[in-house]
């Protein structure tokens, strides 16, 4: 089971953190799909428990944490509606 999942968790650690570093509008987006591939792996160590697969998991949920413990701390974005204002002055 580990060699099925190794790839794809280490996979979506790079891309999450891509997503989260470069792409502030798609973070949460991107978390919930880091989420989604926690639940994939921890259904994976359900049906075959290893200690590898475990400190695997360990890891990415570790770095998941972190990301979504830091997205919720950070102020939103805030967008420009620039077509609905008038004009000062």
């Amino acid at each position: 089971m580990l060699n099925a999942l190794l790839l794809p968790l280490m996979f979506s650690m790079v891309g999450g953190t891509y997503v989260y570093r470069r792409l502030p509008e798609r973070r949460a987006h991107g978390l919930l799909i880091l989420i989604l591939f926690q639940l994939v792996g921890a259904a994976g160590y359900v049906m075959k428990p290893t200690l590898e697969l475990l400190m695997l998991l360990t890891l990415h949920a570790s770095a998941v944490l972190v990301m979504l413990v830091r997205h919720l701390q950070s102020p939103a974005p805030v967008t420009q509606e620039s077509s609905n204002r008038p004009q000062r002055g």
